[in-house]
Order: C-alpha cells, then sequence, then structure tokens
C-alpha cells in the first residue's frame, strides 16, 4: 500500500500530469473555436493564424498596458476580427474556404513577424511580462495525483475548461445552438424556417477566431511570458486533428486534447532521459500521432453535411 501511495506521490508523474493538462489548453481553445465553425458548416483551417494573432495581440496589450486581463481581452477580439476576415470570404463571397484558411495562416505568420520587429527591434531578445500565476488552493494542491492534474494551474486554464463546459450547454441545450447545428446540417431547411444562415455562419466564425485567439494568448501569457515569433508551432493544425478525433463534440474534444497534452508531456520528459533516441525523433511524437489519427479517423468524423459548401439562398419568385 505505501508503494502505490509512494507512486502516486512521484514528483515526475505529478509534473507529467500537470503539464499535460497546461498542454492541452491552446490546444483544446483553438479545437473548440473550430467545433463551432464547423458545426455551422464553415471549414476554418486558419486556426493555426488565428492563434498566432491572439498569442501575439495578447502580450503586446499586457506588456503595454501591464494588464493581463486587457491582453486577453485584446487577444480575442483579434481572434474574432480575423475570423470575420475568413466569413466575409468563406460566406459573404463564397470562396473556397481552404484557400481562404491556408491564406490567412501564411499572412499571419508574416503579419505577427514584422509588428513584433517593429514594436521591440529587430534581433533583440523578446521582453517579458509577468505570466498568469497558478491559483492557491491550499492543501487541495497537495492531495496525490489529483493534486496536480486540478489545483496547480493558473485561471486561464480553469476557464478554458469551464469554456468546454459552457459549449456543450450551448450546443445541445439552447435554442441558438441548435439553429447553429441545423445550418451545418441542412442550411436550406434552417432558411425556410426563418433562421438566417449568413449571419449564423459570421458569428460561429467569429466566436471561433475569438476562442482560437484566446489560445494563442495562453501560448504568450500563461505558459511562457513571452512571444517568440512562429510561437504557435503547428498548434492550429493539431486542434483540426483533435476536431475529428473528437467528432466535433466538446467533451469528446476534451479528450483528445489531454490525449495530445499527455503526448506532448511525454516527449519533453523524454529528452531528459539517458539513450539513444534523437531529440528529433521525440519532437515529432505529437505530430506523428496527428497523422495517426488523421489515417485512422478520417472516414468516421461525424462531419456536418453541408461543412465546406457554400450556401446560395433561394430567391422567391413572388412579386
Amino acid at each position: 500500500m505505501s508503494g502505490l501511495f509512494d507512486a502516486l506521490a512521484d514528483p515526475v508523474l505529478a509534473g507529467f500530469l500537470s503539464a499535460s493538462v497546461r498542454l492541452a489548453i491552446p490546444i483544446l481553445l483553438a479545437a473548440l473555436g473550430g467545433m463551432f465553425s464547423e458545426r455551422a458548416g464553415v471549414l476554418n483551417i486558419g486556426l493555426e493564424g488565428m492563434m498566432l494573432i491572439g498569442c501575439f495581440v495578447g502580450f503586446l496589450v499586457a506588456h503595454s498596458t501591464g494588464s493581463n486581463w486587457l491582453g486577453v481581452g485584446a487577444a480575442m477580439v483579434a481572434g474574432a476580427a480575423t475570423g470575420l476576415v475568413l466569413a466575409v470570404y468563406a460566406v459573404g463571397l463564397r470562396a473556397n474556404q481552404v484557400v481562404v484558411g491556408i491564406s490567412i495562416n501564411l499572412a499571419m505568420v508574416g503579419i505577427t513577424a514584422f509588428c513584433f520587429r517593429v514594436a521591440f527591434g529587430a534581433g533583440g531578445a523578446s521582453p517579458r511580462i509577468e505570466a498568469f500565476p497558478a491559483l492557491d488552493f491550499g492543501l487541495l494542491g497537495a492531495i496525490p495525483l489529483l493534486g496536480p492534474l486540478l489545483f496547480e494551474h493558473d485561471v486561464l486554464t480553469y476557464l478554458a475548461l469551464l469554456l468546454a463546459g459552457l459549449s456543450w450547454l450551448f450546443l445541445f441545450r439552447s435554442s441558438y445552438g441548435l439553429w447553429l447545428i441545423a445550418v451545418g446540417q441542412n442550411p436550406a431547411a434552417a432558411e425556410t424556417v426563418g433562421i438566417s444562415v449568413a449571419r449564423t455562419r459570421y458569428f460561429a466564425v467569429m466566436a471561433s477566431g475569438a476562442l482560437a485567439g484566446l489560445g494563442g494568448a495562453f501560448l504568450s501569457m500563461s505558459a511562457t511570458g513571452l512571444f517568440l515569433e512562429n510561437m504557435t508551432a503547428g498548434r492550429g493544425y493539431i486542434a483540426l486533428a483533435i476536431l475529428i478525433l473528437g467528432r466535433r463534440h466538446p467533451v469528446g474534444i476534451l479528450g483528445a486534447s489531454l490525449l495530445f497534452g499527455a503526448a506532448d508531456a511525454l516527449q519533453l520528459r523524454a529528452q531528459l532521459l539517458p539513450g539513444a533516441v534523437p531529440l528529433q525523433v521525440l519532437l515529432m511524437l505529437p505530430y506523428v500521432l496527428t497523422i495517426v489519427v488523421l489515417a485512422a479517423f478520417a472516414q468516421r468524423t461525424g462531419a456536418p453535411a453541408a461543412l465546406g459548401l457554400p450556401f446560395i439562398r433561394q430567391r422567391s419568385d413572388e412579386g
């Protein structure tokens, strides 16, 4: 019995569990955002760019004002504005959603790098901000296994978990959520009962961008306290795989995000172990897992029937 207690109290295991949750949060937020967009029928490939602009704008505002919460708000606004750009092209102009999303990703890499150098100078080290501290839960944090898993995180982590629950309530327990799902499944039928397909999709894509921007803000304002060029490092693309694995459901997305967070935490800790495994192989682990998931679940996604299809409103001939 004492051996089991010692295993649960092992600081290595505790650190692994805490890191798994922490590394899952930005992917979780971006994937929740992608869920809203795709449930409404708009394929959001631009999650990576929305995360990156949120990461930079949140850091810049927090550094300039000294308020992390203003930075969080600015990151969400920047992400929502980028989502609006996607919506204008994908919904308003009915452009190819994949092309628009990839264009946003590429544009944000250049825009954030340029603006960072303008704001802080080229070639210099990134300034730092005081990241969100972990909340103090007292004795709860000392509970073996559950302490590091649940009670050693900052406010943005708990906000992300709360948003996962609220997303479930919104989608499946509110009329607005059911309208959004209807628009993604059968936009023509939704239009006939008075639901504005365009307005719903605009809202969904902007909400998608806001959540992705919050995920980016977590990286610069919670995980590190600094900004680096291309800091998201493909997490927006991993979030797309999370959507497939989680079948675009908040609970499934939460579980899949924790799985990828654990894979990321595992490769970080494996780098410290003596052995002949090259560092590059360990760094590949989360991305290899992404490819495996896509290959295994690509045919069982449960995607909305109208996902990626532009909607052309049928006009009445009367009058």
